[in-house]
C-alpha cells in the first residue's frame, strides 16, 4: 500500500466495489422498512390504495366463507371498522379460496359486512404479506408501515388494546 504525504493510506480502488455494495445494501435495508403500497379492486370496483389511507391504521383481513375462525372474527371487525372508519382505523377484507365472486358478495350482504372486501388470491395476497392460514391479519400503522401480523382470530379489544398503546 502507499503511504500519501502525511502517513495516510492512500485510496486503494479495490475498496470502491465495496463501498459501492455496502451503499447499496445499506439503501435497501432503508427501503424495506419504509412503508411499502398494496392496491386491491374491491367487490364494487373501488379501489382499495394503502396511500389513500394515511392517516388511519389498516387491518388487512385474510379470510374465507367456509373458515370457522374467519366467521367467528367477522362480527368483531364489522364493529371495529363501524366504530372507527371515519377517525383512526380501517379494515379490508380480502376473501380467499373461495367458489364463486357471487358466493362471497351473497356472504357478504347476508352479514352485513360494512367494510371493504376484496375477491383475492394468493397472488394479490402477496403485496401485503404471506397467508400461510385462515384468517391471517395484518396491522399497518397511520404512516403505512406494517407493524402487526397474526395468523388466527383476532378481537376488536385486542386490536383496539394495540392501537391505543401505541
Amino acid at each position: 500500500m502507499k503511504r500519501g504525504k502525511q502517513g495516510r493510506v492512500a485510496f486503494c480502488p479495490t475498496r470502491k466495489p465495496l463501498r459501492v455494495l455496502l451503499a447499496a445494501c445499506l439503501w435497501l435495508t432503508a427501503f424495506s422498512a419504509a412503508a411499502h403500497e398494496f392496491v386491491f379492486k374491491d367487490m364494487y370496483g373501488q379501489e382499495q390504495r394503502l396511500s389513500n389511507y394515511r392517516g388511519k391504521w389498516v387491518l388487512v383481513n385474510f379470510w374465507a366463507t367456509w373458515c370457522p375462525p374467519c366467521l367467528e372474527e367477522i362480527p368483531d371487525l364489522i364493529s371495529l371498522h363501524n366504530a372507527h372508519k371515519d377517525t383512526d382505523l380501517v379494515v379490508i377484507g380480502i376473501a380467499l379460496d373461495y367458489s364463486s365472486s357471487k358466493g362471497v358478495m351473497e356472504f357478504a350482504e347476508q352479514h352485513a359486512i360494512s367494510y371493504p372486501i376484496v375477491l383475492g388470491t394468493h397472488k394479490m395476497a402477496a403485496q401485503v404479506g404471506e397467508v400461510d392460514a385462515l384468517p391471517t391479519t395484518y396491522l399497518f400503522d397511520p404512516t403505512g408501515k406494517q407493524v402487526g401480523h397474526q395468523e388466527g382470530a383476532i378481537t376488536r379489544d385486542n386490536v383496539e388494546e394495540y392501537i391505543h398503546k401505541k
